[in-house]
């Protein structure tokens, strides 16, 4: 019999049992599913052509409220708290500085729920998780904070284009923000959006689309009908269906933990480790991807996510979407794995973070992560690595990249012996996050001898970094350079070029079963 305590509803124990899934879990995807057949209802009989805003951000936010206590009971009430709070502070500080406060007082108040449910529940455990949607919830008030105030007291002239294209002009009503960041489409597994694409598709109004043109540009479009997100919804909850499989198959019979078992250690040898090590991680995905499959085909399903079409005229749903899994399971870089790996996480640590850093925006960005992803000694572990293997895979890359690009058989073997050394260094940096624990960290990271991280500060030591105007190296005009192409392209329609390491191992609590701590 599958047990487990749970905060939320027990009214699906006997299906629990039958499944032999723990309580929590089963709510969460029972929970899901219902949020996807509302998702149909709302769309089909409450269109925005048929039904007001007001009925519309009612019905989401009281639908989403109802899935919330569904699964976590009385602690879906810190929803409320942090949302409530928050407003006010948004209404009594004034916009000058509201953002400020919102940003410590949404942060602050996740990392205080995080430590209560770490030290005083369950270590590692799923159960009473009711921090993985205040992850989202916290996302979506510091984003709605930084949009007042570059749209209501900061100059356009002193905006990105980015932020011109994000800002807010009004302070949004109570109604409109409680809907905004507990609506049923995205309360339990997000994904985090903009406000503003929110809003236009509550309100109905005809937004600016995006069509690729055969330049490869993109080019705007005004004012086209949205089509039907039927086919994107079948695929995305066939590609649910599959991963959901695996998961339940496959995933429990390559555990992570097997990584640090004595036996397996004195006698694998290392291209066994090796295999094994990269196993082990790819089957602790498919978790990953079905939640936030779900999650994409809950919001496109109600009609939102709708991004443009394609140079073929092909519609495109994903203007909210997590994850490219294709790319991410084919990635030649470390780059190309953390732009494709929780998409919009990245996007708002961005946004929040690493454009308005005054100075080292880097490390001030891998710090958020950390402190947004929770207080396991396993988290930080993995974003100190992560900082080492980000730095060195770009100083590699600069260096050696272009001495391969041509004949096309050199950049084949160059893409293969590339693609072998970015899907283990992934795996090996983030071993830490899903052990959780810093002994069983330390004892995997021992068994390598520490190998990667010494070879990335030997990279980092010898090769050269080439110093350019403003005396920025390298590294950081490749991440400027690229930040000025995310801000040509229309807001909140692109991926993010600045992902950070934490979108290696973003765990959205919420969004599934969590792997079994090692104590320390």
């Amino acid at each position: 019999m599958a047990t487990t305590s749970t905060t939320g509803s027990t009214l699906l124990q006997p299906l629990s049992n039958a499944v032999q899934l723990p309580i929590d879990q089963v709510n969460f995807v029972v929970c899901q599913l219902s949020a996807l057949l509302a998702a149909i209802w709302f769309r089909t009989y409450l269109h925005s052509s048929k039904t007001s805003s007001f009925i519309r951000h009612v019905v989401a936010t009281l639908l989403g409220l109802y899935l919330a206590f569904f699964c976590f009971g009385w602690y879906a009430l810190h929803f409320l708290v942090q949302s409530g709070i928050s407003y006010c502070i948004m209404i009594i500080i004034g916009v000058e500085s509201m953002h400020k406060y919102c940003f410590v007082f949404a942060l602050g108040y996740l990392t205080v729920c995080q430590i209560t449910r770490v030290y005083i529940f369950d270590y590692g455990q799923y159960s009473a998780d009711f921090s993985g949607p205040m992850m989202i919830i916290t996302q979506k008030i510091t984003s709605l904070a930084y949009e007042i105030h570059d749209g209501m007291f900061r100059k356009d002239e002193e905006l990105t284009p980015s932020q011109r294209g994000l800002a807010v002009r009004r302070m949004p009503s109570l109604l409109e923000y409680v809907s905004y960041t507990c609506n049923f489409m995205g309360i339990l597994a997000g994904p985090l959006c903009s406000y503003k694409d929110y809003i236009t598709f509550i309100e109905g109004r005809p937004s600016h689309m995006t069509q690729s043109s055969e330049n490869g540009k993109e080019e705007i479009q005004h004012e086209r009908t949205d089509p039907s997100p039927n086919a994107a919804v079948a695929e995305k909850l066939l590609v649910c269906g599959l991963s959901l499989l695996f998961h339940l198959t496959i995933s429990n019979l390559l555990p992570v933990e097997y990584n640090i078992d004595e036996h397996f250690q004195a006698t694998a040898s290392w291209p066994t480790k090796a295999t094994y090590l990269y196993i082990s991680l790819l089957a602790a995905r498919p978790k990953y991807y079905f939640a936030w499959t779900l999650a994409d085909a809950i919001n496109n399903a109600a009609g939102f996510g709708f991004r443009g079409y394609d140079r073929n005229g092909v519609a495109r749903w994903d203007l909210i979407s997590n994850l490219q899994i294709q790319k991410i399971e084919m990635s030649t870089s470390f780059k190309m794995f953390l732009d494709n790996w929780n998409i919009q996480t990245a996007l708002w640590l961005k946004r929040v973070c690493y454009e308005r850093a005054s100075f080292s925006p880097t490390i001030q960005t891998f710090f958020l992560s950390a402190i947004w992803h929770g207080v396991y000694p396993g988290y930080y572990l993995t974003f100190l690595t992560g900082v080492l293997m980000t730095l060195a895979a770009r100083a590699m890359r600069s260096n050696f990249r272009h001495h391969f690009i041509n004949p096309p058989q050199l950049k084949l073997c160059y893409d293969v012996i590339t693609w072998v050394a970015t899907q283990i260094t992934i795996s090996y940096t983030v071993v830490p996050f899903v052990l959780l624990s810093v002994k069983p960290s330390f004892t995997f990271y021992s068994s390598w001898y520490y190998c990667l991280h010494i070879c990335s500060i030997v990279v980092l030591l010898l090769l050269p970094v080439k110093k350019t105007q403003r005396g920025k190296t390298t590294h950081e005009n490749v991440q400027l350079s690229l930040s000025k192409k995310f801000d040509e392209r229309k807001n909140s329609l692109e991926q993010n070029n600045f992902s950070t390491t934490n979108n290696v191992c973003n765990q959205n609590q919420d969004t599934g079963s969590r792997h079994s701590s090692i104590t320390q």
